[in-house]
């Protein structure tokens, strides 16, 4: 068997329960993400799966480099907004090795299709980090149908020239990746795979449905949107994306290629304001699980079982090294990874080791560590204790009970943050909206 082709789906700041096979009530139209939903039922559905951080680049950085992110002075960015452009140090390196580089190198054609965040031209980009071609967004958000971003200039590109298209974004991307399928399909057929990362914009604001052009030059003068959107129009935004992810799920197998495709699905960090992270509390910007714990669904006919469940810890980093590993790329000896392959779990749901899982914020100051049942988290100051089993809500806060446990997990989570670079203080916090615009969670 060849080695298989890799589509790295991400969403944007999707919440936990987001999706039907996350516990999504449907619409009154019917069900949220049936195509997705299709995607868990044939593969592997992970119930305790992280993001490496609770906000958008800082993910991005782990997802590319197979490293924790806080070694990159541009991941410390909380996110990279639209004030970097010109920086150049505010963006991922091109001597990076990256997950792209390095499949690149092992034999695969790369793409990225959507959004990149990682830093802007001249001294950053998808084609400077391993991409063949890229067609997308620099941003972190642009408006779905102008397309330009929270500067108001127009934000997309391929490679590094600016591209006009009328569309609306969501549907740009999915019909995008459909045609790279058919493009790339006769050399995946005679043994040249493809790596296509396709990072959605949705849903993350402006709360824009297909239907919605009439509201995109109000909207452009502040995309955050903070006057607007609602459950509805936000959960029609998540079924635009599936039915994208159905017509490419479409695509490879009218192709001959969906057996031995590795198709890879999640979200980049928690929901935002209109979410739905049920059980979990907190989202975006939290280091509490509304903010961390994300959908990831893998499908790979040829090689995972259908109907897995896998509580099995893991992040961003950890995908990102499976999927070298699967690719039969090697890491640079010059950047070990920190992520860890789940290879083994891919054939075997029933698959489990320990991992643990370390987090640091510089917003709120917040720390978190996951390791087997407990949970050691601070924020402002705030030093609690939970076990995620028994409270996934983290309400019952066992720190005074269990000091013994508080005080090991809080010197394991000093001395990983001892390895990792400090925080500088020129780093910044973009928040965009606070509880002046919408009461707290």
């Amino acid at each position: 068997m060849h080695r298989p082709n890799i589509l790295f789906i991400v969403s944007d700041d999707l919440g936990f329960a987001d999706l039907g096979c996350y516990g999504a009530r449907p619409r009154p139209e019917g069900p949220v993400s049936p195509h997705i939903d299709a995607l868990a039922a044939g593969g592997l559905r992970l119930t305790e799966g992280y993001a490496n951080s609770p906000v958008c680049s800082p993910t991005r950085f782990a997802l590319m480099t197979m490293r924790y992110q806080y070694r990159l002075r541009g991941a410390l960015e909380e996110p990279i907004n639209s004030r970097s452009k010109g920086s150049d140090t505010l963006g991922l390196p091109p001597e990076i090795p990256t997950l792209p580089s390095l499949l690149q190198g092992a034999g695969y054609h790369t793409a990225l299709i959507g959004k990149w965040h990682l830093g802007y031209p001249p001294h950053f980009g998808p084609q400077r980090s391993g991409y063949d071609t890229f067609f997308g967004i620099m941003a972190g958000g642009v408006d779905y149908f102008t397309h330009c971003s929270s500067a108001g200039d127009h934000d997309l590109y391929i490679g590094e020239e600016t591209h006009k298209e009328v569309g609306y974004l969501t549907d740009v991307f999915s019909k995008r990746a459909v045609d790279h399928v058919h493009q790339r399909a006769a050399d995946a057929r005679a043994g040249q795979p493809f790596f296509l990362s396709l990072h959605y914009t949705a849903p993350h604001w402006p709360w824009e449905t297909r239907d919605d052009a009439h509201i995109a030059p109000e909207v452009a003068k502040n995309l955050f949107h903070l006057d607007g959107g609602n459950l509805h129009s936000y959960r029609k935004m998540i079924h635009h994306m599936d039915e994208g992810i159905g017509w490419i799920v479409d695509a490879l197998r009218s192709e001959s290629l969906l057996e031995n495709t590795l198709i890879v699905f999640t979200s980049d960090n928690g929901g935002e304001r209109f979410s739905d992270n049920w059980p979990l509390v907190g989202g975006k910007m939290d280091l509490t699980e509304g903010g961390i714990r994300v959908p990831w669904i893998a499908h790979w006919p040829a090689v995972i079982p259908g109907g897995g469940v896998s509580a099995q810890h893991c992040m961003t980093m950890d995908w990102s090294t499976t999927l070298l590993a699967e690719g039969g790329g090697q890491p640079h000896p010059d950047y070990p990874l920190d992520g860890v392959s789940l290879s083994a779990l891919l054939r075997d749901p029933a698959h489990h080791f320990e991992r643990p899982l370390h987090w640091r914020m510089n917003h709120r100051g917040q720390r978190a560590l996951r390791e087997g049942e407990w949970k050691y988290l601070m924020v402002d100051g705030h030093e609690y204790l939970f076990n995620i089993p028994a409270d996934e809500r983290e309400r019952a806060n066992l720190a005074r009970r269990e000091p013994e446990c508080l005080a090991a997990m809080r010197e394991r989570w000093l001395a990983w943050d001892a390895t990792m670079p400090p925080i500088p203080e020129d780093a910044t916090v973009s928040l965009g909206y606070g509880v002046k615009d919408m009461p707290q969670r």
